[in-house]
């Protein structure tokens, strides 16, 4: 049996492993890995997740017991020393020796340390290993003792020093960002998208400082500062090093294996060194003159290494490798394809900014406006899949490659087709080399017959995730192509649709989530039918959510919503934006006596930000005495109706906006629903109110108001559509009725209207006969069901301080009435705000 040695067991490591295994001819050959870490191979992109759970196991790529099932030896906690090439084996630190066969360098890099004065004091870490992690937060939790307001710099603004300083918010200090490039993520984004972004980050609490070189570290023994000039600092007590990496190529110093000038094990296509007996892989390889920091090259170079070693050697590298990719930074979609930068010679940009919403997109077109080359996305890149796709296959683009990102000039959306329509050949997931014929023959073979049969057989979507909504696309349109029902069922322990089980609880009138189980489910629950089946409990009897079965997410348990730095928002239900003199002087006292951060809401209501969790029931209180009442600002529910003037004040409004703006919201205050609702009234098509970007608007016109449905704004914008023109108030709340009742029965869980119209079949034509024509014979039905959620509204602040139990909860401690000191506010344009918040 011949031996193979695999030295490094990160997540390149460990996928030569995987593929090589699960080869065939496998079986002849033991599989030995070294790891320096203590610890078997763990999911370093996701790296940052650590510091929400501490969970280490919840990282790990596979468990010690996969390897012993494998037949792999995996020795970890040792380093290799030496590789002599003549005798084949190799040395570890513990003056081991080992024979190979084929030796496989999956060393990857290490962070690069720039050359700083005083960078080796106290308080400076790079960020690699969970070690790293470990030793990062307990510093911060001895800074935080000495300093509640310690503050920490990330050095460096590419990929991981985003991610860095997410780990550095995370740990409770405040977060600088310090860059030498003018622009953020200068390799993946124009100086447009970086500021984009830079803006989002610094709403986040995130300071961002550009165009500086650092000279020197300030501190004694530990680091107290970042000098840049003679005059320019920043005071910082920690500092996380992420300027970038450098191969981890000591081992080919050993054996004069080749290497590159700047670092790296030079390789063929073939991921073999200069020793056709030893190959690299992973970022120690230096292919095409390139160290690649991205997973889904280190995963091929796994996958034609293996093959290779095991005499299948047709496989071989691509000539070009595609950079391609999609995160999630800090909680911000950030995307970049192709070509990036657009040189004036091979084509033209095309750009979307809208600054209010922190958007922006920008794809690049060939001169004859026939081809994608690339783009940047930021914000939302929810279309990203595609546009891949489109780019890498040549796939056609619209006339006007406008389309693409702000969608068709008709009703009907975007114009580029569907997954369906990429090549078999087009490479869905990257990490794992996963073909959309692989995915799709999987499901006409029979060999697999939904989503989680393809994951399980061809591990797509396993690696970063990001090609998961192309992937489930694909499964049900082949599913659909086969004549096969596509169901959407909730988890495995409701086989049901959210459609579906909406109306069997609602015929056995089931009002308990065990009730539930016991009726039509199987199991005791999960994270996912839980709060689905909290929401359609709430639809249908209107349940407050301080009845804890209804419960439908976090912010829902304290009728607020939960703020980045641990405090809650008190948002009062201001209906309309109508608000009398001695309401707003009662807002202010509130504020003012809880030293609360205010700010008016795009809603038209005031936002209350930085209370405690103990004085929410006395904040309220102070509320409801002044006429106030829950703004549902935590909830799926309705949130605002917004209003101009109208005719009351403007002499362009055409109707009374105002008054029927507030007679709407009073109407379905309270409202629970799959996701959230907002609605506006324009007294007149100058649109003030923004009536058409809402999940319902009326637009007063000559003959009464138009009514319109299936808007929202939000990373994806949509203009509601036409339902109704030129009725009266009541014929406008009717069709209301009927066109919401029909949403809460038939969406699926978290879908907003827009989503929900856009798949409903027929779309909006089709709405018009249910709403207006009652082509089902259900109006009147859907008219007494919304009626008694009318009926049953009740105030939930109310209830809370009126209900012992209830108001129990609002708590710090379960065993003291005392508050949480550890929560800090800093001053900041004139108010007391959270150190570090959002809406």
């Amino acid at each position: 049996m011949k031996s193979i040695l695999v030295i490094g067991n990160g997540m390149v490591g460990y996928k030569f492993c995987e593929k090589f295994v699960a080869k065939e001819g496998a079986e002849k050959f033991k599989i030995t890995v070294f790891g320096e870490e203590p610890r078997p191979a763990y999911d370093r992109v996701h790296l940052s997740s650590f510091f929400e759970n501490g969970d280490a196991k919840a990282l790990e790529m596979a468990p010690r017991s996969w390897y012993e099932e494998h037949n792999i030896e995996l020795i970890t906690n040792e380093r290799v020393t030496d590789i002599h090439r003549a005798t084949k084996t190799i040395s570890t630190i513990s003056d081991k020796t080992y024979t190979y066969d084929y030796l496989v360098l999956a060393t990857g890099s290490s962070p690069f340390v720039p050359a700083i004065k005083g960078i080796e004091k106290k308080g400076v870490f790079v960020y690699r290993t969970i070690e790293d992690l470990e030793g990062m937060m307990a510093y911060a939790d001895a800074l935080k003792k000495r300093n509640p307001e310690a503050k920490a710099a990330v050095l460096g603004g590419g990929l991981l020093g985003l991610e860095a300083a997410k780990a550095v918010m995370d740990m409770g200090l405040e977060p600088h960002v310090v860059e030498f490039a003018p622009k953020l993520m200068p390799r993946q984004l124009d100086t447009r998208g970086s500021n984009v972004l830079k803006n989002k980050l610094e709403t986040m609490g995130i300071h961002i400082h550009m165009s500086k070189a650092t000279n020197k570290i300030l501190g004694d023994d530990a680091i107290t500062g970042m000098e840049f000039g003679e005059y320019d600092k920043i005071n910082v007590e920690m500092l996380v090093v992420s300027a970038g990496i450098k191969p981890r190529d000591e081992l080919a110093k050993t054996c004069d294996l080749a290497m590159g000038v700047r670092g790296g094990i030079v390789v063929n296509n073939k991921m073999q060194t200069n020793d056709e007996s030893i190959f690299a892989i992973g970022e120690v390889a230096l292919y095409n003159n390139m160290i690649y920091g991205l997973v889904a090259p280190g995963y091929e170079m796994a996958d034609v290494a293996a093959d290779q070693i095991l005499g299948k050697t047709e496989t071989l590298m691509a000539a070009d490798i595609d950079m391609s990719t999609k995160l999630k930074l800090i909680g911000v979609d950030v995307a970049s394809f192709g070509e990036p930068f657009m040189p004036v010679e091979k084509g033209y940009s095309i750009l979307f900014e809208n600054k209010t919403k922190d958007l922006y997109k920008r794809i690049n077109v060939s001169h004859d406006g026939k081809k994608l080359l690339g783009g940047i996305l930021i914000g939302d890149a929810s279309d990203y899949n595609m546009f891949h796709q489109i780019y890498l296959n040549g796939l056609p683009i619209p006339e006007d490659a406008e389309e693409l990102i702000i969608g068709s000039r008709g009703e009907g959306g975007k114009s580029f087709g569907s997954a369906m329509d990429i090549p078999d050949a087009a490479q869905v997931c990257s990490c794992e080399s996963v073909t959309k014929g692989t995915i799709c023959n999987s499901i006409k073979d029979g060999s697999c017959n939904n989503l989680a049969d393809v994951i399980a057989k061809t591990k797509v979507t396993t690696g970063c995730g990001g090609c998961k909504p192309m992937v489930v696309d694909l499964v049900n349109e082949t599913l659909k192509s086969l004549g096969k029902e596509v169901k959407e069922t909730i988890c495995e322990h409701f086989e049901y649709t959210r459609q579906e089980l909406y109306g069997i609880l609602k015929i056995k009138k089931v009002t308990t989530f065990n009730e539930a189980l016991s009726t039509c489910g199987k199991g005791k629950g999960c994270e996912t039918c839980k709060p689905l089946v909290a929401s359609i409990f709430a639809s249908l009897y209107n349940d407050t959510a301080n009845k804890e079965a209804v419960i439908q997410d976090s912010n829902d348990k304290f009728l607020a919503n939960i703020q980045r730095n641990g405090t809650y928002s008190v948002v009062p239900r201001i209906p309309g934006g109508e608000i009398t003199p001695d309401k707003l002087i009662a807002i202010g006292l509130v504020g003012k006596k809880y030293d609360l951060y205010t700010k008016i809401t795009g809603g038209q209501r005031i936002d209350l930000f930085g209370a405690q969790l103990n004085d929410l029931p006395a904040i309220w209180k102070e509320l409801i005495d002044a006429g106030f009442e829950s703004g549902h600002a935590y909830g799926k529910s309705l949130r605002t109706v917004k209003s101009c003037v109208g005719s009351s004040w403007c002499r362009y409004g055409m109707d009374e906006s105002v008054g029927f703006a507030i007679d709407l919201e009073n109407r379905y205050k309270g409202l629970r629903s799959p996701h959230k609702i907002k609605g506006g009234v324009s007294g007149c098509i100058r649109e003030c109110a923004e009536a058409r970007g809402k999940d319902f608007g009326v637009i007063a016109v000559d003959g009464g108001w138009n009514l319109y449905v299936g808007g929202n704004g939000g990373a994806t914008p949509k203009h509601a559509l036409l339902l109704a023109e030129q009725i009266d108030n009541a014929t406008a709340i009717k069709y209301l009725d009927r066109f919401l009742m029909y949403y809460i029965r038939t969406a699926a869980p978290l879908m907003r209207t827009a989503t929900w119209l856009e798949k409903l079949e027929g779309g909006i034509e089709q709405l018009k006969k249910i709403v207006i024509d009652d082509i089902f014979n259900i109006a009147e039905e859907l008219e007494i069901e919304m009626q008694s959620l009318v009926d049953a509204y009740q105030c939930e602040w109310k209830e809370a301080i009126e209900n012992e139990e209830v108001k129990s909860k609002f708590k710090h401690f379960v065993n003291s009435d005392e508050s949480d000191d550890n929560l800090v506010f800093v001053p900041m344009r004139d108010q007391k705000m959270p150190k570090s918040w959002e809406n």
